[in-house]
């Protein structure tokens, strides 16, 4: 019953990073690079900092418990500004691809990396007991993204090039899978700053703090060492392009309108970690479910992006055939989820 609640949840929280560039289509006359700054300071500070309080216990302070886990939180925020260039290529691949296409691919390459380099970095045998079934439960997770990127290469083809500017306005193949690829690397280094700052987990349990928020101040360093790395090419961007006046030089009615949309998509951004947080503390310690978890996230987000992608009508024009191999691949996503407590 507890792996269920905990896969609710993380399910919850894939769902609204899935939604979370849906209001980022409401932000009005501001540059690319504008917007995603200002969605990053709602996602990347704000909110973890908001939820990272949570966890911390009465008579204590957030800083008390970062500087507990000796050293973790600098190592957190080193992975976090890795994690940042995926970040930032990832927005990038939206750009070019779509929300379905661009975070199926993405998603896809941090998936793969995000649970298995974690799992050699502690030992971890792939190919007996749980090392195995983790290895499967990612590559069945795999296949299903690799048979939703092949419906995406069946839209391009059967599309015309109106059709696909009117779905994706920058639409471009070779290079969003090129910038989707490097998104899905480096944004595995967020799952390796996870295990960099376990001891930041440790020791607020140790101070009290519940075990449902224990993981959200780690998750706040990370996300931090992100914002670092975004917010110098996002105001280089600025420079570059003269795009600075975005902020101040729109109409207030404008400038209320697009604060408001990108902290909507920050916090439901945000709500896929802060539930990945919470739902790994009903998993076991130490269990296949733990292990599987970062993949578990990815697969959700894949599954709910192409939900999007759908209701966008991204996939409109694509065909039948086409639509068929996006559920198919959607399927094996969901059945990889389940996989690891079939065995």
């Amino acid at each position: 019953m507890n792996t269920l609640i905990g896969l609710l949840i993380i399910s919850i929280g894939a769902m609204g990073q899935s939604s979370s560039y849906v209001p980022i289509k409401k932000v009005k006359t501001w540059a690319w690079e504008s917007f995603w700054l200002v969605q990053g300071i709602f996602a990347w500070l704000v909110f973890p900092y908001l939820g990272a309080l949570l966890a911390v216990p009465e008579g204590h302070s957030l800083l008390e418990v970062l500087s507990a886990g000796e050293g973790a939180a600098l190592k957190a925020l080193f992975f976090g500004a890795l994690w940042g260039i995926g970040g930032l290529t990832f927005g990038l691949s939206m750009r070019y691809l779509g929300v379905a296409l661009g975070q199926s691919i993405a998603l896809g390459t941090c998936s793969a990396f995000g649970t298995l380099i974690p799992a050699l970095m502690v030992g971890t045998d792939l190919f007996s007991g749980k090392g195995l079934v983790l290895l499967v439960g990612v590559c069945i997770a795999i296949a299903g993204i690799s048979v939703i990127g092949y419906a995406g290469s069946l839209r391009s083809k059967n599309m015309t090039d109106e059709q696909k500017k009117a779905a994706v306005k920058d639409f471009a193949l070779g290079k969003g899978l090129l910038v989707a690829l490097l998104a899905g690397v480096m944004s595995a280094c967020f799952s390796l700053g996870l295990e960099a700052a376990e001891p930041i987990k440790v020791a607020a349990i140790k101070l009290g703090s519940q075990s449902l928020f224990a993981g959200l101040p780690a998750i706040l360093m990370i996300t931090a060492g992100g914002f670092i790395t975004n917010a110098v090419y996002c105001i280089f961007q600025n420079i570059k392009n003269k795009t600075g006046k975005d902020y101040f030089g729109v109409p207030s009615g404008v400038f209320i309108n697009n604060v408001l949309f990108c902290a909507l998509a920050g916090i439901l951004w945000y709500s896929q970690f802060f539930g990945l947080a919470m739902g790994k503390s009903y998993f076991v310690e130490g269990s296949v479910m733990m292990a599987f978890s970062w993949s578990i996230l990815m697969s959700l987000n894949v599954t709910f992006s192409n939900v999007w992608g759908i209701i966008l009508k991204e996939w409109k024009g694509a065909g039948s055939k086409t639509i068929g191999v996006l559920v198919l691949g959607m399927l094996i996503l969901i059945f990889s989820l389940i996989l690891p407590n079939l065995i």
